[in-house]
């Protein structure tokens, strides 16, 4: 593994051209002694697969002035990528929990179906699943077809963006699986990362608008086990009496934008706009944070015409 310091200032150890699961990410990081990804007293957990629809961009109150300056997004420091995270929400999870089952206990009859619970929840506990930011007040929520589509208007002429993978990243409890997007006039700069896959296998894929993430660690705490009732053909979770800290896994898309700026019109991003608390660990710089009473007031600033008033991003039930 390759070990740099990114733009916070944060240590990534880091391999391109592969999103490693976790155990051979284990291979691959002996040495280094991170006490989270080899905590052997994990209990059981599900390890599902979310169909996801939608991209959040988190940013700060000077990214969101940027940003609405702009007109769009761009990256600030290199000019090189737009960053994106999957944004998973209530109907990921039940679907995601409807499959688990579905896959689990193919035979199941109509009456265990019905007496099942739901129980993915509990353990949906990870910062990828929080409606807090860790980098900033301010969302931006588009759907993924939207984002590709003028990705592909224009930075492709037209064309199909390219997906690749591109690296996984390992902070000291964090995994990030990469997903890098290009344009088709870029392949000889890029060609050396592999083509996203559609393997059922693979940790991330992209199908009809939707990333593909199976998931290898979605808990934060590990706070609950997951128990199988074979009899019954159901699924539980269980509180545990130690609870324990693992790794969590998540899944960002890089957009490569070469110092230009993905235009989405200042309407349409106040209208996918909206305030988030402060997550843990914060991972942008502390300024970029700010109470709701101010967010209001600055968001109005920028937006003087919008008649709605600013959204909180809502937690899962």
């Amino acid at each position: 593994m390759q070990r740099r310091y990114n733009s916070t200032g944060h240590v990534e150890n880091f391999v391109e051209g592969f999103h490693l699961k976790l155990n051979d990410l284990e291979e691959a990081t002996r040495g280094l002694g991170n006490k989270y990804l080899f905590n052997g007293r994990i209990s059981d957990y599900p390890k599902p697969e979310f169909h996801v629809s939608r991209l959040k961009h988190d940013t700060g109150r000077d990214g969101l002035s940027g940003i609405q300056y702009a007109s769009g997004f761009m990256d600030p420091k290199t000019g090189s990528l737009v960053w994106w995270s999957l944004s998973v929400g209530e109907e990921e999870i039940a679907s995601a929990e409807k499959r688990l089952l579905e896959t689990r206990y193919s035979n199941r009859t109509k009456e265990q179906a019905e007496k099942q619970g739901s129980f993915l929840g509990e353990f949906a506990t990870s910062p990828a699943f929080l409606p807090s930011s860790r980098m900033g007040s301010f969302r931006f929520t588009f759907p993924v077809e939207e984002v590709l589509k003028a990705y592909s208007e224009q930075f492709c002429c037209g064309a199909q963006p390219v997906l690749r993978v591109y690296e996984t990243v390992l902070y000291s409890q964090e995994v990030m699986y990469v997903v890098l997007v290009h344009s088709p006039a870029n392949h000889r700069r890029f060609c050396h990362y592999p083509l996203l896959s559609h393997d059922p296998n693979s940790v991330v894929s992209y199908k009809d608008g939707r990333f593909i993430w199976r998931s290898q660690a979605m808990c934060n705490t590990h706070r609950y086990e997951l128990v199988h009732n074979r009899e019954e053909k159901q699924m539980e979770s269980k509180e545990v009496k130690n609870p324990q800290f693992y790794v969590w896994d998540h899944v960002t898309v890089a957009l490569h934008v070469d110092g230009q700026v993905l235009d989405f019109g200042v309407d349409r991003l106040r209208e996918n706009l909206s305030f988030c608390e402060k997550g843990k660990p914060v991972t942008g710089p502390h300024w970029g944070f700010i109470d709701f009473p101010s967010a209001e007031k600055l968001v109005d600033i920028l937006w003087p015409e919008y008649p709605s008033p600013l959204a909180r991003a809502e937690p899962l039930n």
